[in-house]
């Protein structure tokens, strides 16, 4: 019960941060050199959001804010996860053609690369491990963080759990920063897509939260079309690919016949357009999960964006606070528009390619503050 109590507070605490930091950042002229000629200074979301949930990660689970690290460390580690990304969602030839796969991988560099970031990850994991041994250490508000405690159960676990085991934790703790982010851009560009969504979602937030001055995790359950334009979200754009399954025995599916211990790869954005599940499956349509028991813990399989059975994300329960507070108070706290000189028309949905679905333009709208 502390440590929830604690994370909502590091969540809070962040979103506050977050707000006051758009709220300078809003007031302020635009550089001469801006892209956009506007009075105002447009916001990147992209770079926001990822600052706010990484915070949020890095002081639950490591103790420490991302941006209070030196300019140095916060420039290193942006390059590590960028590589990482790039190393998750390329296609390895070896995985396609196993006999000459790897020595074509070889050949262009890809190998190398790959054992690269490998090396430079787990020197940041091992970083972070050994600043939590140092005897040194300054206590922090946090109190134990995600490593003290995988520590502490190194030292008394009889299941042998070792060092790699604490960095494959914090390897799923880092990577879950990204599909937390993209799920929140992704949300405010289809709102600013949709601008009677945009105005239909903020009206549901400012009538239910009224001049209270901030959305907190008990006035979520009343939100109903804020969830379902998370939900239709994670439809249109889900968040990151599936990892590959392989079957456990021979089966038909649609009838092509699929071997035992084949690797499967399930399309999960293809099962969120499919037209004869989804009405206009290529329009953004909150309305269509309001009243819905349809949910994404893997019980309905025509909306699964996390996974489901075993294989499930098991960071569904963190995530989806992070995404529906942060985008809450986004919408109560500032009215959002294009920049000077920017129609509706000209936002894209272009993505850039890897396993989680980034943003290829970042969102850069104008925010003036409402409340």
């Amino acid at each position: 019960a502390n440590r929830t109590e604690q994370f909502r507070q590091v969540q809070i605490d962040e979103i506050f941060r977050m707000i006051e930091k758009i709220s300078k950042l809003g007031a302020a002229p635009a550089a001469a050199d801006d892209d956009y000629v506007s009075s105002e200074a447009p916001i990147n979301l992209c770079e926001t959001a990822m600052t706010l949930i990484r915070n949020i990660i890095f002081r639950v689970g490591f103790g420490k804010r991302f941006e209070d690290e030196s300019t140095a460390a916060v420039s290193r580690l942006h390059s590590v996860f960028a590589e990482t990304q790039a190393m998750v969602g390329r296609i390895f030839l070896r995985d396609c053609l196993p006999f000459v796969g790897c020595w074509l991988d070889s050949l262009t560099g890809w190998n190398r690369r790959l054992r690269n970031n490998f090396s430079d990850c787990d020197k940041v994991y091992q970083q972070l491990i050994e600043d939590h041994l140092d005897p040194k250490r300054p206590k922090v508000a946090e109190k134990e963080d995600l490593i003290d405690v995988l520590l502490a159960e190194m030292k008394t676990a009889d299941d042998h759990q070792t060092l790699d085991h604490i960095k494959a934790t914090i390897m799923e703790n880092i990577a879950a920063t990204d599909t937390i982010k993209v799920t929140l851009e992704w949300s405010m560009t289809n709102l600013m897509k949709n601008p009677e969504a945009m105005k239909k979602v903020q009206k549901e937030v400012r009538c239910v939260v009224k001049d209270k001055g901030f959305v907190d995790e008990d006035d979520l359950p009343r939100l109903e079309y804020l969830k379902a334009v998370v939900k239709e979200t994670l439809r249109f754009q889900p968040a990151a690919e599936f990892v590959p399954r392989e079957t456990t025995e021979k089966c038909v599916i649609d009838g092509y016949h699929i071997p035992a211990k084949t690797t499967v790869l399930v399309n999960v954005w293809a099962i969120g357009r499919d037209g004869q599940v989804w009405d206009k499956p290529d329009e953004f349509i909150p309305e269509r999960f309001v009243g819905s028991n349809i949910d994404m813990g893997g019980q309905n399989f025509e909306f699964i964006p996390f996974g489901a059975g075993r294989r499930i994300c098991t960071g569904l329960p963190v995530a989806m606070p992070i995404v529906e507070l942060a985008l809450a108070n986004l919408l109560y706290k500032f009215d959002w528009t294009m920049p000077h000189g920017m129609e509706i028309e000209d936002l894209d949905y272009d993505a850039n390619p890897g396993f989680t679905l980034h943003k290829k333009n970042p969102l850069r709208p104008v925010a003036t503050k409402f409340i």
